[in-house]
């Protein structure tokens, strides 16, 4: 590319940028904050804050749906309402799409599998990966969970026993992350990565802390050449992002990971060939594929088919971890939700250990009302993923549940959306929406869903507990009942053999934004995500002193 082609694109972006910046808005009339940067618009406030400080402050003052600006006074809406939200994410089918920046990041992180794809791709690929997540091969997944829950219990039981005081302080964070990776390792692949017990692989090492050290911290720059990406072709966007140094580690990641799931699929294929069937997610979409076989277009190529180890360990790994990192920070705030949660599961022990079983089964997790209680209000208020970014690829009206008065005093019950809006559903925002989770929305109280009424159902979204954690429609996390299996699996584990307590650290714990919401401490980025809390031994009945 010389020097003059250069100059003309310059050139050219330049006009169009300058054309859209002063070009009317059509969303003039609905309100939102000033931009005190025609440059940098409120891209910084929405992503360098804590995660949902901006949300939270922008609803409570403007209402759900916000007009901000993005780079160059370019619009943007952010969006908390019910209905509006239901819109776009669950019956407006690919109407709206992911933006291509978004779809970038996932390309960047995860390849080109599920989270990438969007369109026919991404209907092709999800139907072939769904047999692996359907209710009854979730279930098939807790023996894994819980061995693995298990063995970081006896990490932390040799290491308490060679304690004097048998208490120590542990940063869950990255214990509780490890023993996630073990699980998706054994859960989705049949693979162990051996992180809890220290033995990990390249991998293991690899993926450790790895969003926050290539996504903290984003500085100025970085977010306005992402919010200006929009004007890049895709294919330069990706030849840009494949060599830029600040990925080098996302790049090492993923040509390892490309060769490990090279590996894995050529050996269930082999196992396959000789009817030896396995239950890991793996062998379940090779088997999926396998049989898709007569219809070559259903069929994932071979790039998809490696692509979907990466989503899976990304989306598996990550996500669960952090979210139970969050569930302990809770329950040590509260000690007296932690008590509680404790006096249950020894309950269903002693229900257990009468009919006979000594394993703990889905069902009697399920049975559990204040663990699932103390599921749901973690992934209500600390949702691991923060912002779903949507561009509508046709025109629309999005219906309100709560009216909005534009600047010109005009109540609107509904928002026109032409073609090319682009739209930042806030997770945060519409998950602590009082008029759907009570007056309370802000405060963490699992007893809210088990007082019949106080969440209101009135707008259906989303695939688990009327929440947005898990987006919604056909874009909804295909592994939600794997993690929400997971984190039940982890908490009776932990809970039952451990007592948490807080230290002093716990009063600089930040809700860091880093693609996706991390622990860190104020001021201690550079050691990666971080919840030191205190253990000790639980007392083994409730009536020990």
């Amino acid at each position: 590319m010389n020097s003059l082609t250069i100059a003309l694109s310059g050139i050219v972006i330049g006009a169009y940028i300058l054309y859209k910046a002063t070009k009317r808005s059509p969303f003039w009339n609905i309100p939102g904050p000033k931009s005190n940067s025609f440059v940098l618009g409120h891209v910084c406030e929405l992503l360098q804050n804590q995660v949902g400080l901006t949300d939270f402050e922008w609803q409570e003052n403007y209402g759900d749906v916000v007009r901000f600006k993005g780079s160059f006074g370019s619009d943007y809406l952010m969006i908390s309402d019910p209905k509006a939200l239901q819109r776009i994410f669950q019956t407006s089918g690919y109407r709206w799409r992911k933006t291509p920046q978004r779809r970038e990041f996932s390309r960047l992180v995860a390849g080109k599998g599920l989270a990438w794809a969007d369109g026919d791709v991404h209907k092709r690929q999800r139907k072939i990966m769904l047999p692996g997540f359907s209710a009854p091969e979730a279930k098939h997944l807790l023996p894994f969970f819980s061995s693995c829950a298990a063995a970081l219990c006896s990490r932390w039981t040799d290491m308490l026993l060679a304690s004097s005081e048998q208490c120590q302080v542990f940063n869950v964070a990255d214990w509780i992350s490890r023993a996630t990776l073990d699980a998706i390792g054994q859960a989705a692949f049949d693979y162990d990565f051996g992180a809890t017990n220290n033995q990990d692989t390249e991998l293991s090492k690899l993926y450790q802390n790895l969003m926050i050290k290539t996504f903290g911290t984003p500085s100025k720059t970085a977010l306005l050449m992402l919010d200006l990406s929009r004007y890049i072709p895709l294919s330069v966007m990706e030849f840009l992002d494949n060599h830029n140094p600040r990925f080098s580690l996302i790049h090492r990641v993923n040509n390892l990971a490309h060769v490990t799931a090279k590996y894995l699929v050529d050996m269930k294929s082999g196992l396959l060939l000789e009817g030896k069937n396995k239950k890991d997610i793996m062998s379940l979409l090779v088997k999926a594929n396998k049989e898709a076989s007569q219809n070559p277009k259903l069929q994932l190529n071979e790039e998809e088919l490696l692509a979907q180890m990466r989503v899976l360990l990304f989306a598996g790994h990550e996500t669960s971890g952090t979210s139970l990192t969050f569930a302990l920070f809770e329950l040590v705030r509260n000690p007296e939700l932690q008590t509680r949660l404790r006096k249950e599961i020894r309950n269903t022990e002693r229900k257990i250990a009468e009919r006979g079983d000594v394993e703990v089964t889905a069902q009697d997790l399920e049975s559990m009302p204040f663990l699932n209680a103390v599921v749901k209000e973690t992934l209500r208020f600390h949702p691991v993923a923060v912002h779903l970014f949507r561009v509508a690829v046709e025109d629309d009206v999005l219906p309100l549940m709560k009216p909005i008065v534009a600047t010109t005093g005009e109540i609107l019950q509904e928002v026109v959306v032409p073609k090319g809006t682009r739209i930042v559903g806030s997770i945060p925002a519409y998950n602590r929406h009082e008029d759907v989770f009570g007056s309370d929305a802000f405060t963490f109280n699992p007893d809210r869903w088990l007082n019949p009424g106080h969440v209101k159902n009135s707008v259906s979204l989303g695939v688990y507990a009327n929440l947005a954690t898990f987006s919604a429609g056909i874009r909804s996390c295909i592994g939600w009942r794997f993690a929400v299996l997971e984190m039940q699996a982890f908490l009776v584990e932990l809970i039952k053999n451990f007592e948490f307590a807080a230290t002093p650290a716990l009063d600089g714990i930040r809700r860091e934004p880093a693609f996706l919401m991390t622990p860190s401490i104020e001021g201690e980025l550079d050691k990666g995500s971080q919840m030191p809390l205190k253990v000790a031994f639980a007392k083994r009945s409730d009536d020990d002193s």
